[in-house]
C-alpha cells in the first residue's frame, strides 16, 4: 500500500534544514524532512529491538547458548 503524501504549511529554521539536508544527503525541503522523519523512526525501532534484547539477555534467555559447556558441544557437532 503505498504511502499517503499530504501538503502541510510549516515554518521551519533554514540553518537547521540545510545542515539537516547536508547530513542526510537530501536535495529539497520536502526529501529532507521525510528523511529525517524515515531515520528518526527507523532509530527508535532499533532502539526498541535492542531495549527487547537488553531485557531478555536480564531474563536469562541467552545463558545456555553463553554456557561454556554447550559452546563446547555445538563446536563438536559443527565440526564432526
Amino acid at each position: 500500500m503505498p504511502n499517503t503524501l499530504v501538503k502541510k504549511e510549516i515554518e521551519l529554521d533554514e540553518q537547521l534544514l540545510g545542515e539537516v539536508a547536508e547530513l542526510l544527503g537530501t536535495d529539497s525541503a520536502a526529501e529532507t524532512v521525510n528523511a529525517a522523519l524515515q531515520k528518526i523512526l527507523a532509530d527508535h525501532r532499533r532502539s526498541d529491538s535492542l531495549d527487547w534484547m537488553i531485557n531478555q539477555s536480564r531474563a536469562g534467555a541467552f545463558d545456555e547458548m553463553l554456557d561454556p559447556a554447550r559452546k563446547m558441544e555445538a563446536w563438536r557437532l559443527h565440526n564432526s
